[in-house]
């Protein structure tokens, strides 16, 4: 697997697979991101559904 960090994609998620061991950054060259609200109004209403965990 790639693990070369996107500079494009944040993340400060250390549990998940994909993310770069050595910076804050994914290693994934697209995320997915959605809604687990039927209205989302804040931030904490979205989540990073790319997220697979180590």
């Amino acid at each position: 697997m790639n693990m070369q960090k996107n500079e494009s994609i944040k993340c400060s998620v250390h549990q998940c697979k994909y993310h770069n061991h050595s910076e804050n950054y994914c290693t994934l060259s697209s995320i997915n991101v959605g809604t687990h609200e039927a209205n989302p109004t804040v931030v904490e209403c979205t989540d990073c559904q790319s997220f697979m965990l180590k």
